[in-house]
C-alpha cells in the first residue's frame, strides 16, 4: 500500500460524523483510511460499523494517549507512507497528491506537512502548525503563520514550499521506515510535542522536514483537550523539556535547563496573577516529573547524532515577540541571519 491514512479517535464521534464523508470523497481511492480507536467510551465504534462497515478499525485496549496510540495501531499498519490524522480535520480537495509527488520525488524528505488552516476562521492559519514549525534555542515552537498566540491571515504569503524543522501532528505524512527506525512517537510523551520529538529526530539523522502550501487541511483544534485545561499546561511544560533533554548537544544541556527553569517560574507566576491556580501548578508539577524522569530521559539520547541544532533560533523568541515586538513569523527573513553556524 503506498498510503495509509490512520485516524486516531477517542470518544469523537461527532468529528467522525462531520469529516469522514469529506475524507472519503477528497482522497484517492488508492490509499487506505483507518480509524484507530483509543478504547472510547462513546458510541463511536457502533457509529462507524454501521455507517462506515468498509473502513478498517482498529481497537486499542485502552486509552494510550496520542504517541503510544498511534505506534500500537501503526505497528498493525503496512504502507510506504503514514498519514496521521486529527479526527478534527476538514481535508480540501487535492490535499494528498501534493504531499505524495513530494516524498516520491526525494528519499532525504521524511516528513511532509500540508498548510493549516483553522476550520471556524478559514482566512487564518490554525495555531497547530500553521505552515510548518520552528524552535527556539530555549525549546519555544513558533511557525510560519503562528508566533505564540498571535495568528496570522492566510494572504498567501507562505505559499512556497519549505524546508521547516518541525511538522503538526495534526496532519503529518511521514514515511513509514523512518518512522520505524527511529522507534516512532516516544511512549513517554503521552500527548502534546511529541511530533516535535519525532520530526527533532528525523532531522538529527540528516533527513527534511516540508511544508507543502498545495496540501491544505482545515483543523478545528482543542477537540481533546481544550486550551485552558491545566493537564494540558502540564504536558507541554514537562514534554517540552523531555525533548530538550532528548536532543540539544551536551554543551547546551544544562544553560538551557537552568534558563528554562527561570522562564517556567515566570509563566507559573503570570498564571496565577491570571487567577488560573490550576495552570500555576501544573508547571511544578510537570518540574517534579522531569526531575523524576531526568536519568530516563538522558539515557535516551545514546547514539543520538545532535547535528539539527544548527537549524534551531539562537535568538529567544521570547525577547523577539515580548521585547521586540516582532508577532509576526514576517517571511524568511524572520530566520536568515539568527541560526547557528
Amino acid at each position: 500500500m503506498k498510503l495509509a491514512i490512520v485516524i486516531l479517535n477517542w470518544n469523537g464521534k461527532k468529528f467522525l460524523e462531520q469529516f469522514l464523508p469529506l475524507l472519503l470523497a477528497r482522497t484517492p481511492q488508492w490509499a487506505e483510511i483507518i480509524v484507530a480507536d483509543n478504547a472510547s467510551t462513546d458510541d463511536s465504534l457502533a457509529f462507524m460499523a454501521e455507517t462506515y462497515p468498509n473502513i478498517r478499525i482498529i481497537r486499542n485496549d485502552k486509552n494510550y494517549g496520542f504517541a503510544t496510540g498511534y505506534n500500537v495501531a501503526l505497528a498493525q499498519v503496512e504502507a510506504e507512507y503514514y498519514c496521521l490524522l486529527n479526527s478534527d480535520i476538514e481535508v480540501a480537495e487535492g490535499w494528498v497528491e501534493p504531499v505524495i509527488e513530494l516524498l516520491d520525488s526525494d528519499p532525504q524528505i521524511a516528513a511532509v506537512q500540508p498548510k493549516i488552516l483553522s476550520f471556524s476562521d478559514r482566512q487564518h492559519f490554525e495555531y497547530a502548525g500553521a505552515c510548518g514549525g520552528y524552535l527556539d534555542k530555549y525549546g519555544y515552537p513558533f511557525c510560519r503563520g503562528r508566533v505564540f498566540g498571535t495568528i496570522e491571515k492566510d494572504n498567501g504569503q507562505y505559499d512556497t514550499r519549505a524546508d521547516i524543522f518541525w511538522a503538526t501532528g495534526a496532519a503529518l505524512f511521514v514515511r513509514s521506515s523512518v518512522y520505524r527506525a527511529l522507534g516512532g512517537l516516544d511512549d513517554d510523551f503521552f500527548a502534546h510535542m511529541e511530533e516535535i520529538d519525532l520530526c527533532w529526530r528525523i532531522r538529527n539523522h540528516g533527513y527534511r522536514i516540508v511544508a507543502e502550501p498545495r496540501s491544505v487541511v482545515f483543523h478545528v483544534g482543542g477537540g481533546t483537550l481544550p486550551k485552558n485545561n491545566s493537564f494540558k499546561t502540564f504536558l507541554n511544560f514537562r514534554n517540552n523539556h523531555y525533548l530538550l533533554i532528548k536532543n540539544l548537544p551536551a554543551k547546551r544541556l544544562l544553560p538551557t535547563f537552568l534558563m528554562r527553569l527561570l522562564l517556567d517560574n515566570v509563566a507559573a507566576f503570570t498564571f496565577l496573577l491570571q487567577g488560573h491556580g490550576k495552570d500555576f501548578t501544573a508547571v511544578y508539577k510537570a518540574h517534579f516529573e522531569i526531575i523524576k524522569n531526568h536519568k530516563k530521559f538522558k539515557a535516551k539520547r545514546a547514539g543520538q547524532p545532535f547535528d539539527a541544532f544548527r537549524d534551531v533560533w539562537k535568538t529567544p523568541i521570547l525577547v523577539e515577540y515580548h521585547l521586540k515586538g516582532r508577532h509576526f513569523f514576517d517571511g524568511e527573513s524572520f530566520l536568515k541571519k539568527e541560526k547557528y553556524d
